[in-house]
């Protein structure tokens, strides 16, 4: 198992002040590992005097790997070659541990909501991440001005805090319909198919094989062989006030345009159009389709085999005995 501490490698992207504004960690060492990372982890300690220290000598890396190496004598202007190092779990104090803590999760060193990630957001600098890099807010006027004098091409994507998850990684057998859409610190186990519509944040992801065609808020977790539905939106943790961490269990169907405001158990069904808050009145029935009574749902969270549809007739939001069982196309996962 992975843990504190540890000391990434990375190459950092600054602004013209020398802030850094991204940082890209390809080799992390961990204390505790028990192969070559171990004896890096101890060489990178002997070199951090700081948690974060710029290496200008590639030599006292001890790095193997040739081809690696001769990349990182390529460095251009406003990047720069770094050790960043986490002793123990704390909230973020810079750049490059943040993006650091996004790529522990992104190489699934760590689970969604294992990481201490506070301070986050008033970390990160907002960037213009454009086809030649981020580039500072404060700068993008001059760059723009440039590529129209010596006519070339700058393509501003987005304008965001977080890149997009393929710019840094590209996790094995999983498929992404459209990249803009998966944040760097995405979570995305091997099966797993985004498709156009799906979203991935931060601190968020998949356990298993799963189909994503609906939105996977920050914090958000989805069970192995389940289906989150066209236009389907989990509740993040982020915004609103909602202090539950939701999560769908294993072999699940979100309907499409369905909502979801509880953790949800194992081999369960909610209906397409339906959105389910902790405060829903749901009235429950047994397997013989007897009325148990109503109740919140958020008294539901984590239960198993629950049908949840909204009745057609009444309007009313019924929890049912779930006697389906959802299955993938194993066909559609493979992603090879």
């Amino acid at each position: 198992m992975n843990q504190f501490p540890l000391i990434g490698l990375g190459l950092a992207t600054t602004n013209n002040a020398g802030e850094t504004l991204d940082t890209y960690f390809p080799k992390i060492a961990f204390k505790n590992a028990v192969d070559e990372d171990r004896d890096l982890f101890e060489v990178w300690s002997d070199l951090l005097d700081q948690d974060v220290c710029e290496i200008t000598d590639l030599s006292t890396l001890k790095l193997s790997e040739k081809s690696f190496l001769s990349h990182l004598g390529e460095l251009k202007e406003n990047s720069k070659l770094i050790l960043c190092r986490i002793n123990e779990d704390h909230a973020i104090q810079g750049v490059e541990e943040a993006y650091l803590k996004l790529h522990l999760l992104s190489y699934k060193f760590f689970q969604p909501n294992t990481l201490n990630l506070e301070n986050m957001f008033n970390i990160l600098p907002n960037v213009a991440w454009t086809n030649k890099g981020p580039i500072d807010l404060n700068e993008i006027d001059q760059k723009i001005l440039e590529s129209k004098a010596q006519n070339l091409s700058l393509e501003i994507k987005s304008i965001d805090k977080f890149p997009r998850l393929v710019d840094y990684i590209v996790p094995s057998g999983v498929r992404i319909a459209d990249t803009s859409r998966v944040r760097l610190g995405a979570y995305l186990s091997e099966g797993t198919t985004v498709m156009h519509e799906g979203f991935v944040n931060f601190n968020a992801g998949t356990l298993g094989a799963a189909m994503i065609e609906g939105r996977i808020s920050a914090g958000v977790v989805i069970g192995k062989n389940s289906d989150l539905g066209g236009g389907a939106s989990t509740m993040g943790t982020l915004s609103g006030g909602n202090a539950v961490k939701i999560s769908i269990g294993e072999n699940c169907l979100m309907g499409a345009n369905s909502g979801l405001g509880i953790p949800l158990g194992n081999n369960c069904i909610v209906e397409a159009g339906l959105y389910i808050t902790g405060g829903s009145k749901v009235e429950m029935f047994d397997q013989n389709m007897q009325s148990k009574g109503e109740i919140k749902a958020a008294e539901l969270s984590n239960v198993d085999n629950l049908l949840f549809l909204r009745n057609s007739q009444s309007g009313a939001i019924e929890a049912r005995v779930n006697k389906k069982s959802v299955e993938l196309n194993n066909t559609l996962h493979l992603n090879q």
